[in-house]
């Protein structure tokens, strides 16, 4: 038996489809929505449908942006010969809070994963050789401490080792099974200046 109207309940499946939101959490949001003003629920709902149209991946790094070039690609006061390599836009994110580092970054949209089907080529790998065509120093490797991200970074150290371009991979501090948006500042901080050679 349904307690809501078929529009209430519409909006409640909707969000619970969203990660991290289970059905009473989808229920919360959905009444808030209903009682928010008209033109609040227009500037959300306009956000989405707007985010969605027009966020495309960045040339050069393949964040998620809304240029052909994202603004960290584009500066100039960004050190372009290194390259951090990241499984997300989110893990970018996390490392831009530091304030500390001045390179680049390269997003992989993915980490190797045998077991769900994902290979070398599902991810962004063939985009970052391509990029090492260029005057790169140094690439640094921060895929998250799990089985994934440490394949994956082994993976890309076989491959990048043999250019002359030195690898890094970043240092504990990061907690084996943590992912990266999760981890405060300091702690990101320090696993970047303690990188080790791989």
């Amino acid at each position: 038996m349904d307690y809501y109207s078929s529009q209430i309940t519409k909006l409640i499946e909707e969000l619970s489809k969203l990660p991290g939101v289970g059905s009473k959490s989808a229920q919360r949001l959905a009444f808030h929505i209903i009682n928010m003003p008209q033109e609040q629920v227009e500037r959300l709902a306009g956000a989405m449908t707007s985010a969605k149209a027009n966020i495309c991946y960045c040339k050069e790094c393949f964040t998620l942006t809304d240029q052909e070039i994202c603004p960290i690609c584009g500066s100039k006061r960004r050190d372009h010969g290194m390259i951090m390599v990241v499984e997300n836009t989110r893990d970018l994110a996390a490392y831009e809070k530091t304030g500390k580092y001045e390179g680049v970054y390269h997003v992989l949209h993915g980490a190797i994963s045998p077991m769900l089907g994902i290979g070398p080529g599902d991810i962004r790998l063939k985009e970052l050789m391509q990029r090492l065509q260029g005057e790169v120093r140094e690439v640094i490797i921060a895929t998250n401490s799990s089985l994934e991200g440490e394949t994956t970074a082994m993976y890309i150290s076989k491959l990048v080792k043999p250019t002359g371009i030195r690898v890094s991979r970043i240092a504990s501090g990061v907690p084996v099974g943590g992912d990266l948006e999760y981890i405060d500042e300091v702690t990101l901080l320090r696993a970047l200046e303690g990188r080790v050679e791989l």
